[in-house]
């Protein structure tokens, strides 16, 4: 039997494409509301206060002192009698440790003082798979937890980032609610404000990001051709002052650098006090950051030349996805600690099961329990974000003069 001859179609390849992405939305917006219901909001879970303990940086046997004492907030009593405590309850256990006892205050409340500068990371590499979307994830995630007010932005606009907080691109977030709202070169501009949305992670703010940020990719040519070079009106300036809008707001800014060296991303590298270089140590992808470095430097040779400053606190490259028993892999990581030294930071961030198993619900492992994914496995790959977490908090708290 000869196979069925398909009739030649009429259709358009655009309206192909459009139908067929149409068709692949609605079907991923149904398996999400199989997990989220949209009558369901998503929230995070308590902790338990053996990890409050962990978290503060107390004992345990502390805290349920405290609760007996009636001081601190109250943390939730199960029916066994275990207590738990909100990220909300867990701020407020910070602010009233940082209060009694004052000594210790930078410990329990770590956030800015006066003078202390914005932090604005930058998580990069043009190579996708290099896990920047995680990176930013884990990273705004474990800094909240330590007390930090983070806002997170999604540049990508295929908006990963956005997506683990909750928010799908083409239903959740209308027009000019992305980064581009606050960065268009018209009428329509509007402030950085009306595009930070608050997020379920109590802490954390973020600008979400979808398609519509290919429109600045777009528009800043002709706006460059238009405006004929006044310093005023240069592309890459405008991230660093939409940020500059809510400065006083945050601690720490995060910021999903897309997977190419557009204008969005020279806007970031120009506002960045910091910036983290995700790298899978396979020699592909070593290959492909040497050139992602050279275009780097070309384009902050662009920048610098135009009046842009780029003085940055800090540049650590980050092993990402990084299988310690993978000898070839040691071998990448020892070749690039020989070639960058202290520039890689010392921690890496392991592959594992259980966060990639967490990203299939669109959750993180701070999201869920140790036994929701194996407790020996979620203890090793909390092991490795905790220290890649630590590592950078230590860089900032570097740059604000602190010793922790």
């Amino acid at each position: 039997m000869k196979p069925a001859v398909a009739e030649p179609s009429t259709e358009s390849t655009s309206a192909r494409i459009t139908r067929r992405a149409e068709a692949l939305s609605r079907r991923l917006r149904a398996v999400g509301e199989r997990v989220f219901p949209p009558t369901a909001q998503k929230s995070l879970r308590s902790f338990t206060s053996g990890e409050v303990a962990q978290i503060v940086g107390v004992s345990d046997g502390y805290l349920r002192q405290l609760s007996l004492d009636g001081l601190g907030p109250a943390p939730e009593l199960g029916p066994s009698g275990r207590r738990s405590y909100s990220l909300e309850q867990i701020n407020e256990l910070r602010r009233y440790l940082a209060a009694a006892r004052p000594k210790e205050a930078l410990k329990f409340w770590p956030r800015r003082r006066e003078g202390d500068k914005l932090q604005i990371i930058t998580v990069a590499n043009f190579k996708g798979g290099s896990a920047k979307t995680t990176t930013s994830l884990y990273l705004a995630q474990g800094l909240a937890l330590q007390g930090f007010r983070v806002l997170a932005i999604d540049l990508d606009p295929q908006a990963s980032l956005s997506a683990m907080f909750g928010l799908q691109p083409e239903f959740d977030i209308a027009e000019n609610a992305t980064l581009y709202g606050a960065l268009r070169y018209d009428s329509d501009r509007v402030p950085m404000s009306s595009v930070v949305r608050p997020t379920y992670f109590a802490g954390i703010s973020i600008v979400p990001g979808n398609l519509e940020l290919m429109e600045f990719e777009h528009q800043t040519p002709r706006h460059m051709m238009e405006s004929r070079g006044r310093p005023d009106e240069i592309f890459f300036r405008r991230v660093s002052k939409a940020i500059a809008e809510v400065d006083h707001e945050y601690d720490v800014v995060v910021i999903d650098c897309p997977p190419q060296l557009g204008f969005l991303t020279m806007g970031a590298l120009n506002a960045a006090t910091g910036m983290i270089v995700t790298v899978h140590p396979q020699m592909v992808d070593v290959a492909s950051m040497s050139q992602f470095l050279l275009m780097t430097s070309d384009l902050i040779s662009v920048i610098e030349d135009a009046g842009g400053k780029l003085d940055y606190d800090f540049l650590r490259f980050l092993i990402t996805r990084h299988d310690p028993r993978d000898v070839p892999e040691q071998e990448i990581v020892a070749l690039m600690r020989d070639v960058f030294d202290s520039d890689v930071l010392a921690a890496t961030a392991w592959k594992s099961t259980a966060i990639a198993n967490a990203g299939l619900t669109k959750q993180s492992l701070y999201e869920l329990s140790r036994g929701s994914v194996g407790r020996s496995v979620y203890d090793r790959a909390m092991e490795s974000i905790n220290g890649v977490n630590e590592e950078i908090m230590q860089l900032i708290f570097s740059v604000w003069g602190r010793s922790q």
